[in-house]
């Protein structure tokens, strides 16, 4: 890319960047993941009848599926709510002199950047009042979680502009239930799924069932790469334990998992941009 489409991309990742960071949907996120990062951090003590606030690795375990909850549900609508303009601005948006790719690029990179944002407020304010009332102990798997949440933000935006790609310049509803479907399938069904038909199967088969769900669900690796990292062998669930088998240790589950989350950033991007090159606005 020349200095001049590089110079075009940041421009208009600086521009996304902006109006995302004065949407209401992105200041409703950040105060609502800080208002949850910080209740999860207090209520592993209150449950098991002790008070205050947990450490780090015991805050990290309970928020990884708050993560794989919430960060795939806000990527994903917001993301189509951005890349999927209605036909007018659609049309303004795509006359300018700027290639459709770096568009879509330079939105992808705003928006990342805002809900990045979003969730650092989240995270910064439970770490801090974890790091003021329980120490510094298991700190590192609390920056792998954060890690792993930003990773997840990078797929499922990604998906977004994929779905949003076949909508340009037309309502968004269509997308915006797709882009549901999607969540309720990667966030819940898939796993319920895959331990359903893993159940029926003898163990070599089931555990090669149970090792396809975390690698192809990017929730799901997501979710067992944070609690590896977390919790390291000791890490409970049967997607855990078969992958560990398979590859004989965390280093090559881990390896797996990266490239499965970096493989499901990349191709959703590509096709999109493809997609939108082709169409016709």
């Amino acid at each position: 890319m020349t200095a001049r489409g590089t110079s075009l991309l940041l421009l208009v990742a600086r521009q996304e960047l902006l109006l995302a960071a004065r949407s209401r949907w992105t200041q409703i996120f950040a105060a609502v993941f800080a208002v949850l990062a910080l209740g999860v951090s207090a209520s592993g003590y209150v449950l098991s009848g002790g008070h205050g606030f947990q450490d780090f690795a015991r805050t990290s375990a309970s928020l990884v599926q708050l993560v794989a909850l919430v960060v795939p549900l806000a990527s994903l609508l917001m993301g189509v709510l951005a890349l999927a303009p209605e036909r007018g601005t659609a049309e303004l948006l795509f006359s300018q002199p700027i290639a459709r790719h770096q568009i879509l690029v330079g939105k992808l990179l705003g928006l990342f950047a805002a809900l990045a944002a979003a969730e650092a407020v989240g995270f910064g304010l439970a770490g801090l009042v974890v790091f003021r009332n329980a120490g510094e102990d298991g700190a590192a798997g609390y920056a792998l979680l954060v890690l792993g949440s930003l990773l997840v933000t990078a797929v499922f935006l990604s998906i977004a502009a994929l779905i949003s790609a076949g909508a340009v310049g037309r309502k968004r509803a269509r997308a915006l239930a797709l882009a549901l479907v999607v969540w309720f399938v990667a966030v819940l069904l898939l796993d319920l799924v895959a331990l359903g038909v893993a159940s029926l199967l003898r163990s070599t088969a089931a555990s090669r069932v149970l090792i396809l769900s975390v690698l192809v669900n990017p929730a799901s690796a997501m979710r067992t790469g944070a609690l590896l990292g977390i919790e390291g062998t000791a890490a409970f669930g049967s997607g855990s334990l078969a992958l560990l088998r398979f590859t004989g240790g965390a280093t090559g589950a881990a390896a797996l998992i990266v490239g499965s989350l970096a493989t499901w950033i990349v191709l959703p991007a590509l096709v999109a941009i493809r997609r939108l090159t082709r169409a016709d606005l």
